[in-house]
């Protein structure tokens, strides 16, 4: 049993590190990949065979030779999926290998409207969700009348189902414009397509560990965004870090052996919400524009900051990381100063911290440290030895602020531009 390997790759920010590009790295070693949480609303961009693909659901592992999993963890829009699995084979991407849990819930129109009435309703205090019916999904999962994915493939159960739900919506929702009948026809045609690779996911990984086999577990969005522990109420609706993995695959922490933290030499975020480190103005433009920093599935601008090494402590803390993929060196180049954040102030206190209130960590200072950029082209280096000498103090000192190795870092977005230090496989 100790033979097996289990590998967690999580974003240890505000989401959008390039969770997808590691995990399409790395999985070239794994066996199977596995994503257990969030739904539609998280993207992964990819370059793969020189072309980009951007995935909303299926695991980025989907470009290797190995399975992949759809954990009991996520709740899966089921024509989003198809769209996506046509996007795939249109590329000449075999999908064929996808496991998809039985025990997953599903997303149906009904969530993604009343996610829309409900932000609407909110106001000026509207979250920034993306409207695709994640937060409602997880509501209904958690209120015990949310519909899984055993019982979607059920054609008689489900009929029953979601005439059941969707009155008792109305009730809620009176100007909820559903209607369960057409709901019910168009998506049966869907589940008969999807029925062919739902199984028991946790029974499958439990195989696999016994096997000895590879697995490597893809988190979405970034620990920031977790229910618990994130910015919250801008959170998303799910556990992203590896507090989630036990729940969200159905197997037990004794699986994992490392967890690689996914972090940017510098900090986005997208949406509302405290973000203490933000830049403003032409900065933050060049940053953002050299970086490409605009939402995989929103399009968003994303919002910029300084490296926070308080965010990525945190991050740490809770999913226990046991290495870091510092990634987007190559967007600083060029730039004079970078500042690193290394604690807050809030009322004349240094903490290091997050607090747990929002309208505390909104009050927070940054404290800054100055650090040399660097000139030189780095897109093309192989080692940490080649890297410049300010760009390989700017590495050291994230360390040392984060107490954690960075073993992995990045200086483009093509597979062949990571360079590893440390071997997780």
């Amino acid at each position: 049993m100790k033979n097996m390997a289990g590998v967690v790759v999580v974003g240890s920010q505000w989401g959008d590190e390039g969770k997808g590009k590691i995990t399409d790295y790395l999985s070239q070693k794994a066996d199977i990949v596995v994503r257990y949480s969030g739904g539609n609303n998280a993207g992964h961009t990819i370059v793969y065979d020189g072309k980009k693909f951007a995935l909303r659901l299926i695991p980025s592992g989907i470009f290797t030779g190995g399975d992949v999993v759809m954990g009991n963890g996520m709740v899966i829009n089921p024509k989003a999926f198809l769209e996506e699995v046509k996007y795939l084979n249109d590329a000449g991407i075999n999908t064929d290998r996808i496991h998809i849990s039985d025990r997953a819930h599903i997303i149906l129109p009904y969530h993604i409207a009343i996610d829309a009435m409900e932000e609407s309703l909110r106001g000026d205090a509207a979250i920034g969700t993306t409207g695709r019916g994640i937060g409602p999904a997880y509501v209904d999962k958690y209120d015990r009348c949310g519909i899984r994915m055993g019982d979607f493939i059920n054609e008689e159960r489900f009929n029953k189902k979601v005439h059941s739900v969707v009155a008792f919506k109305k009730k809620l929702y009176p100007d909820l414009d559903v209607d369960a009948d057409a709901l019910f026809e168009e998506y049966k045609e869907y589940a008969k397509i999807m029925k062919p690779l739902v199984c028991d996911t946790g029974a499958y990984l439990d195989d696999a560990f016994r096997d000895n086999k590879k697995v490597l577990f893809e988190g979405a969005q970034g620990t920031m965004l977790d229910i618990d522990y994130g910015t919250y109420p801008y959170v998303t609706s799910s556990n992203p870090g590896a507090n989630g993995v036990c729940s969200g695959a159905s197997i037990g922490p004794l699986y994992l052996d490392e967890v690689v933290g996914i972090v940017k030499a510098y900090t986005t975020r997208v949406g509302a919400g405290a973000f203490p480190t933000e830049i403003e103005g032409e900065m933050a433009d060049h940053i953002r524009e050299k970086g490409h920093e605009y939402g995989t599935v929103t399009k968003r601008p994303r919002r910029v900051g300084w490296f926070d090494s308080v965010v990525v402590n945190q991050s740490r803390r809770m999913a226990s990381l046991t290495g870091i993929s510092l990634m987007l060196l190559d967007v600083l180049t060029g730039l004079p100063t970078l500042k690193l954040c290394t604690a807050y102030m809030l009322d004349g206190e240094e903490i290091h911290s997050l607090p747990a209130c929002i309208e505390d960590l909104e009050r927070c200072e940054p404290v800054f440290e100055e650090m040399p950029g660097w000139d030189e082209d780095i897109t093309g280096v192989t080692s940490f030895e080649e890297l410049p000498v300010n760009c390989q103090n700017y590495i050291r000192r994230i360390e040392e602020l984060v107490h954690c190795p960075i073993t992995m870092f990045s200086v483009g977005p093509d597979r062949k531009q990571t360079i590893v230090l440390k071997e997780v496989f």
